[in-house]
């Protein structure tokens, strides 16, 4: 054979020196075949191995020699965990092994660079997720970048308000509860802008001491007011005041006073571009052109004519003293008071606080050398009191006290401010029923016609009434009676104000406590009103514990009656026919006040007009108003069924309705046979008692007379099951608001809750029900325990006695009170079979034994402490009958 012949190729898995190499080199050295290149089944089904397939068959591609070996083992050792994290990865849930998985080397190109190295590659443990400065610095960078660029765009959208267009006025529209309006009010007149050379300097300064002293030198931002302002929004209150006179005059041309983070921001934004774009003057004449004066009055022109009946310009530093004082609140400065909004805010409060203050910002203006000596010793001299409010137009009669408490209950159960109100442009439904506003007005003024004098009797001058009629288990205020209108100059809404003491008619509440809770002896059982106590005058109170209760100085009170006929032993039930007061004074302290109060609460009655818990509690000393008066003893016409009196069913602004004016939610004030048993008393009192001259109304009615200490207030309270009205009588100075005396009145000795305040009662009543059915009160049943008195005697065998057909007369009816009326005798009707019982004085309406009649100077029907010279109750703040 020739020596050229070719060699026979090597072995295909490399021969034994190429064996023994790839046993001592490492497998993850080895590169692998294209998967299927060797026809293995390994090679169809991927087994995951770092190095070359070990098949059978497969070619292998030999490294070039023991150099190249050692390099590619130094290659993979760096580069391994690297492989294992890119394959675990491209594993997925399959796990290392599972089906699918590819057998070939892992990638080790760098991956694609980010744009926010986060958390940071290249680094492990803690230092991947330490923020690198680039990062800190571009965040920074971007952030201030973009808050500029905010502040730019919100600066340059703003627009700078312009006082021509600001708190333009627009009407609010009242409407009767069949919906047919009843007045618009806030037409827009009351406004007119002057220039800066007609506000006096004088108008100027005051403003600026008493608001802003460094107005001529601030940016017209008060940044640190801002700030505390949202510290404290944050935090869940509310802002904070001392904003400058540039950002009042901004709030003053957006008629949005909301306290939110949104509109304090855009606030501050207009007030640095009103900075920037106006002069001073032109800043503090656009406020004092914009800012409310209170009486709907907007600007200073307009203020100045309201109170002054002067032109701006023609004000003295004093005068604007005063006015500027009303821009810290008109309704608590305006020295004529605005009760009707809030009762803090009385003429007297208001006078105090407006004098005050009016005295302050002059001493302010002298002391930033605005006044001179002796320009401030002038002005300070004497308070220049404002002129009295005026009428306006469609604000006349019953229409201003209708509309003043429907704004009062808007501002009350919204957010609306008062500023905002009068700014106009709403429309309010009320619950008022015109017919009935029109019948109790002129019951009012008829009776008032027939009864008093004031331009020939001295003692019927300055008498008011005020009156109000609620639908029970609605709290609907259908009709009341303010006064004489605003047009006779009587701003005081005599319906819904407070401080005049309600008198007898609370005995109804200790009665009705005393029903439910028990006395200290009964508890937890009720008091039946069968019950006897003790009816003589000049009586002591006893505690619990047999010991008389004291007076403040430590000597022993006494109660006393309006005379002191000597009633004995009596039941609760006669005690309130005839007004007796020692019985419910010694009732309400064994009940416990409190108790009393409770249930007077959960019938209507409000905290603010609760007296103090003394023993003449029980008599009357609190002052709710008319309406709280007819809302609770609508409690007893719906047998205990109570809903907050509303007189507003509904409030658009532009035509869309606001929230808050659902009617008030009907709440069980006292268990139904209480109510009941209440109302079943009452009745005796018009059948037989104090209040006979409602009989007169020809249908079934319950109701309760009430006359205060020193005959200041005379009140009758009265209800059917489809109408509760009260109806208040009383006289009052017109320079302080203090209540007088009405002994001498309509010409008689003394005016007695049974007298000229149910005539007007039974006179509306009769025409608010005309062609109503008459469907009576619901039967009450027994209640409670009879529990008498310590010191009543024990109840005899009596013989049986068969009532007569018709009741004979009780003590008194007569329009005075205090005419001479026959005894009761045994001939007295029975109510309802569980009540009939013997007593010294008659059950009103029981059989009862006989009793010597009363003198004429004895007689009462209205028992309290009235022209009795030992009426300690005074020592407790006037008792009551």
């Amino acid at each position: 054979m020739s020596e050229h012949r070719r060699k026979p190729p090597p072995p295909q898995g490399g021969g034994r020196a190429a064996a023994r190499r790839g046993q001592s080199e490492p497998s993850s050295s080895r590169r692998a075949a294209p998967r299927g290149a060797t026809g293995s089944p390994s090679d169809s089904y991927g087994s995951s191995s770092y190095g070359s397939d070990s098949g059978s068959g497969g070619e292998e591609r030999p490294y070039g020699g023991r150099a190249e070996a050692r390099r590619a083992a130094q290659r993979s050792t760096g580069n391994s965990s690297r492989r294992r994290a890119a394959d675990n990865g491209s594993r997925g849930p399959g796990g290392p092994a599972g089906p699918g998985r590819g057998r070939g080397r892992a990638s080790t190109a760098p991956g694609k660079k980010r744009l926010i190295d986060y958390p940071r590659a290249n680094r492990f443990g803690w230092r991947r997720w330490v923020p690198s400065w680039k990062l800190v610095s571009g965040l920074c960078i971007t952030f201030f970048g973009s808050l500029v660029a905010l502040v730019g765009v919100s600066y340059a959208m703003v627009g700078v308000p312009s006082e021509n267009t600001a708190a333009q006025s627009q009407n609010n529209v009242y409407y009767w509860a069949d919906g047919k309006q009843m007045v618009a009010t806030g037409t827009g007149v009351n406004r007119q802008n002057v220039n800066i050379a007609e506000i006096p300097q004088a108008m100027q300064n005051a403003v600026i001491s008493a608001e802003n002293k460094s107005f001529y030198t601030d940016p017209g931002v008060d940044f640190k007011g801002i700030a505390r302002a949202l510290v404290n929004m944050a935090q869940g209150g509310e802002t904070q005041g001392g904003s400058t006179i540039t950002q009042q005059f901004v709030k003053n041309t957006y008629l949005s006073q909301d306290q939110t983070l949104t509109r304090k921001f855009k606030e501050m934004f207009i007030s640095i571009k009103v900075g920037t774009k106006f002069s001073k003057p032109q800043i503090l004449q656009g406020y004092l052109n914009t800012s409310y004066f209170g009486r709907g009055a907007y600007g200073i022109q307009a203020a100045a004519q309201t109170y002054y009946g002067v032109d701006a310009k023609n004000l003295t530093p004093s005068q604007c003293a005063v006015l500027a004082a009303l821009l810290k609140g008109a309704t608590y400065y305006d020295p004529a008071g605005n009760p009707d909004i809030d009762p803090a805010a009385s003429q007297k409060a208001n006078y105090q606080r407006s004098h005050e203050r009016w005295a302050w910002i002059l001493e302010e203006m002298h002391k930033d050398q605005h006044l001179t000596d002796a320009e401030y010793q002038t002005a300070i001299k004497k308070y220049p009191m404002p002129q009295g409010r005026k009428a306006v137009k469609g604000m006349t009669g019953q229409i201003s006290y209708l509309a003043d408490t429907a704004k009062k209950y808007v501002l009350a159960h919204s957010n609306i401010t008062e500023t905002q109100f009068d700014q106009g442009g709403f429309q309010i439904y009320t619950t008022f029923q015109k017919d009935k506003v029109n019948a109790l007005s002129t019951a009012v003024e008829k009776v008032q016609k027939a009864r008093l004098d004031p331009k020939n009797r001295e003692k019927d001058k300055y008498v008011q009434f005020g009156a109000a009629s609620v639908v029970p288990n609605d709290g609907a205020i259908v009709a009341l009676y303010g006064g004489a209108g605003y047009e006779n100059n009587h701003f005081t809404n005599n319906a819904d104000t407070s401080g005049v003491p309600v008198g007898s008619t609370w005995k109804p509440f200790v009665l009705a406590a005393a029903m439910q809770y028990g006395t200290y002896k009964t508890s937890p059982d009720g008091v039946s009103p069968l019950s006897k106590y003790n009816g003589n005058d000049h009586l002591k109170v006893m505690n619990e514990d047999g010991t008389a209760v004291l007076n403040k100085d430590g000597s022993t009170f006494f109660q006393n009656n309006e005379s002191n006929y000597r009633w004995g032993y009596i039941t609760l039930r006669k005690a309130m026919e005839q007004s007796i007061n020692t019985p419910f004074v010694q009732l309400g302290w064994d009940v416990g006040m409190s108790k009393v109060r409770d249930v007077a609460s959960r019938s209507g009655i409000l905290d603010s007009s609760f007296a103090t818990l003394n023993p003449s509690f029980a008599l009357g000393t609190s002052t709710p108003s008319a309406i709280r008066m007819a809302d609770a003893y609508s409690t007893f016409a719906a047998s205990g069924k109570h809903a907050d009196p509303y007189s507003v069913t509904e409030v658009k602004q532009d035509g869309q309705p606001l929230q808050g004016f659902s009617k008030p939610k009907v709440t069980t004030a006292m268990p139904e046979n209480i109510a009941n048993n209440v109302t079943d008393t009452l009745e005796n009192v018009i059948q037989n008692g104090t209040g006979t001259n409602a009989k007169a109304l020809g249908r079934t009615a319950a109701g309760k007379t009430g006359t205060t200490d020193s005959n200041k207030s005379a009140w009758f309270v009265g209800y059917t099951q489809q109408l509760a009205t009260s109806v208040a009588m009383f006289r009052e100075n017109p320079k302080d608001a203090e209540l007088l005396s009405m002994n001498g009145t309509a010409g008689v000795a003394s005016i007695h809750g049974g007298d000229i305040p149910t005539s007007v009662w039974t006179e509306y009543m009769e025409s608010a029900l005309k062609g109503k059915n008459d469907p009576g009160f619901p039967d009450a049943t027994k209640v409670g325990e009879i529990a008498d008195e310590a010191g009543a005697p024990s109840p005899t065998p009596t013989v049986s006695i068969t009532p007569s057909e018709t009741p004979t007369e009780t003590p008194s009816a007569t329009p005075s009170e205090t005419a001479t009326s026959p005894s009761p005798t045994v001939t007295e009707t029975c109510q309802f079979a569980w009540n009939c019982s013997t007593d010294g004085g008659s059950t009103g309406g029981s059989t009862s034994g006989t009793t010597s009649s009363p003198t004429a100077t004895e007689t009462t029907s209205e028992g309290d402490t009235r022209g009795n010279a030992n009426g300690g109750g005074n020592l407790f703040g006037g008792s009551t009958g």
